[in-house]
């Protein structure tokens, strides 16, 4: 059985990362969605609120699981013998980062392979970094997040300042 990890610390989760887990989950026999608890990253949501938000906004799928880790990616791959590591690209900005990270999983692990997955055109533009901003200054995030993660997000900056 293949299977594949998709992580990311998801705070939010975006609906381009949505289309990346579901288009991930036709290729693969078994995904996992691996949410990372990143300790250098003061999140928005705790890391069981962002793992249930996850699993509710995935449809139906017996082939995609959710689940938090706060160990190396490729120690999470092992853990679930995985031998792919799914990773959105959404412009040529990201491919740095994302190259230097497939090398270092490569060295720690050469049997786990990085694929990277493009894109759809309409989440190119999207990051949870900038619906976090939409939404810190009362933007509506609808059609940026998962419906389930609209008022969650926008609760949480009607409670600050801005």
């Amino acid at each position: 059985m293949t299977v594949a990890i998709c992580p990311g610390s998801f705070d939010p989760a975006t609906t381009g990362h949505m289309d990346i887990i579901i288009r991930a989950s036709r290729i693969y026999e078994k995904v996992i969605v691996g949410v990372a608890d990143n300790p250098q990253k003061r999140s928005l949501f705790s890391l069981d609120e962002r793992v249930e938000m996850i699993k509710e906004a995935l449809p139906e799928s017996k082939n995609v699981d959710v689940e938090a880790f706060d160990s190396l990616l490729v120690s999470l791959a092992h853990k679930h013998k995985a031998s792919v590591i799914i990773r959105g690209l959404r412009a040529v900005s990201d491919f740095e980062h994302e190259f230097q990270m497939a090398q270092l999983n490569r060295k720690l692990s050469p049997e786990v392979e990085t694929i990277f997955m493009m894109a759809s055109p309409e989440y190119a533009y999207l990051s949870s970094s900038a619906v976090r901003e939409i939404a810190q200054y009362g933007g509506s995030v609808k059609g940026l997040v998962p419906p389930n993660i609209v008022e969650p997000l926008t609760r949480v900056f009607q409670s600050k300042e801005v």
